[in-house]
């Protein structure tokens, strides 16, 4: 999909490898690629196929060693450590496989926690948190720690945790990796319901079609290539196969 000026993701031609012992290795080959407001992106492709690399960089957590991305209209290339770490602060929310979850903090200080970063004063933090905690049907938790609470309760306060500083966008990194299947469609409902009540826009990494069936678009990765990205509903069968 071509790039517009109002893209929340715009990429063109973009490259990454790594430098090893026996030369460069080639992890993404010739990107282009762009993700509009609203949208709900899901990304498969077989292992070493540049998913993982492609999110890092989508996060600004990893540069590209060519090639152009803009997020939220700002190039990415262009910014210092400190501006990165704004920028990820400011525009993404991201949630991941393994929660992350702070263990002696109560849920309500886990989902406040990116608040302190940006500075916002605790009277402030601390109505966001509830406010964030009540979206996502934990109210009642917020005393809680995250040993106190299921899988499924954690990975709801990891989203809310995402939520609270009101992100343009979310990437959410095998957010179900580590849930039942029962558990992963109340997570999946969620993040529909954040995408087509809220507006907010979802990147989701996934190796399972039935979890990659939730998102509105398809984007698969092999060798380092984009080889399909369209509708869910229109990818072959090969696109939407499950892996690992």
């Amino acid at each position: 999909m071509s790039g517009t000026a109002d893209a929340v993701i715009r990429i063109e031609q973009l490259h990454k490898e790594y430098e090893t012992d026996a030369g460069p290795v080639p992890v993404l080959k010739d990107i282009s690629v762009s993700v509009m407001p609203g949208e709900f992106v899901a990304i498969m492709g077989p292992s070493g196929s540049g998913k993982s690399t492609f999110m890092n960089i989508l996060g600004c957590l990893d540069v590209a060693t060519s090639g152009s991305y803009r997020l939220n209209g700002r190039d990415v290339g262009a910014l210092n450590r400190d501006e990165l770490a704004h920028l990820r602060n400011q525009v993404i929310g991201f949630v991941f496989q393994g929660f992350n979850l702070l263990p002696r903090a109560s849920i309500e200080d886990n989902i406040a926690l990116p608040l302190i970063y940006r500075g916002t004063p605790g009277d402030e933090r601390l109505r966001r948190a509830n406010e964030m905690l009540a979206k996502v049907g934990l109210a009642t938790h917020r005393a809680s720690r995250p040993n106190q609470i299921s899988g499924g309760q954690q990975q709801r306060v990891a989203i809310a945790r995402a939520l609270v500083n009101q992100p343009k966008l979310i990437l959410a990194d095998e957010p179900t990796g580590n849930l039942d299947t029962h558990t992963s469609q109340e997570i999946m409902a969620l993040f529909t319901e954040l995408n087509e009540r809220d507006g907010i826009t979802i990147v989701l990494v996934t190796h399972e079609s039935d979890i990659a069936a939730y998102a509105q678009r398809l984007v698969r990765l092999a060798d380092g290539r984009i080889v399909y990205d369209g509708p869910v509903a229109h990818a072959e069968p090969q696109h939407l196969e499950a892996t690992t």
